[in-house]
């Protein structure tokens, strides 16, 4: 039975993999100081023999007694919102915490994960993007805090590969979405969801002509395991590669909720991406990956989740 530590475990995307990791008959460790995660997302698993949760901040010395096959650094804030309150945390979690777990990984001779991001890109000048696109990244603005810890995290995985022989993997993950995601996180679909639900108006910033493009929480974990179990260290983009403006995207809302939303206008913030689409064509050739469940299935099956989240 392989023994897996997932790190930021207690988040949106670290419970989806505590879950698929458990079904491929994983032993998993989950570790999270719960600054943006919650037990809520993982209090499922705690009578599942095969589950351990322990909170802790990985920018510490990280010590595991037992022996560990895998082990997946999801930790730190993730949505503009978090990172601009902790910006700091984030920085410190993708330098020392990367720098940490990676230690753990040698001694442990494990297999390491970075789930990197496709901020690396910034706001790209390359349409979709590859992986070879090196980024237009703002290191001074206030999202320089996320995308140079992800690009330092990377940069750390890869000296860690080269120079200490790590086995590692690199996932740039495209914009999520799915159950468990926080109604006030920030980003686009929780907000969207949660005005129109209370028949508010749809705050769209910008005049709405800035694309992103939306993968299914489901998805996405399938891409990372098989990532996982591939012998490939080069970064990978998984993200779904349809691409639709935001003024589209909350449109769509409205008629799927069947919302009296009404659309305004805010400032665009600083250093706001314009166009977000990943190419997937090596994730398709090393993985044999691709998307699955359509926008608006996926659509669907949040909106269920955010429903009853509301009525509580």
């Amino acid at each position: 039975m392989e023994k897996t530590l997932i790190t930021g475990g207690a988040g949106f995307l670290g419970s989806h993999l505590c879950d698929l990791l458990l079904s491929k008959g994983h032993q998993v460790i989950c570790m999270d100081n719960l600054i943006t995660g919650s037990l809520e997302n993982i209090s499922h698993l705690f009578e599942n023999p095969n589950f351990k949760f322990i909170k802790y901040d990985v920018t510490e010395f990280v010590y595991v007694k037992d022996k560990l096959d895998n082990i997946l650094h999801f930790a730190s804030p993730a949505s503009p919102i978090d990172y601009l309150e902790y910006p700091i945390q984030t920085l410190k979690v993708g330098s020392l915490g990367t720098h940490k777990v990676l230690g753990l990984a040698k001694e442990k001779n494990a297999r390491f994960l970075l789930a990197s991001t496709s901020e690396i890109y910034g706001d790209p000048l390359e349409h979709p993007q590859r992986e070879e696109h090196w980024g237009n990244v703002n290191p001074i603005g206030p999202r320089g805090v996320y995308d140079e810890a992800k690009r330092f995290a990377e940069a750390m995985t890869m000296a860690y590969h080269r120079y200490h022989k790590v086995d590692t993997r690199i996932v740039r993950i495209f914009n999520t979405y799915g159950p468990r995601m926080r109604l006030n996180d920030g980003r686009a679909l929780p907000t969207f969801i949660t005005q129109a639900l209370n028949n508010e108006d749809i705050t769209v910033f910008g005049d709405g002509s800035q694309t992103r493009s939306f993968c299914y929480v489901a998805d996405l974990v399938d891409g990372i395991y098989r990532l996982i179990n591939a012998d490939y260290c080069e970064p990978v983009n998984i993200g779904n590669d349809e691409e639709v403006t935001i003024l589209e995207f909350a449109k769509e809302i409205i008629e799927l909720v069947g919302s009296k939303s009404k659309i305004v206008y805010k400032e665009l913030p600083v250093d706001d991406p314009k166009i977000r689409q990943p190419d997937i064509s090596r994730a398709n050739k090393v993985l044999g990956w691709k998307p699955k469940v359509s926008r608006n299935e996926g659509l669907r099956m949040t909106l269920e989740y955010f429903k009853k989240k509301c009525q509580r």
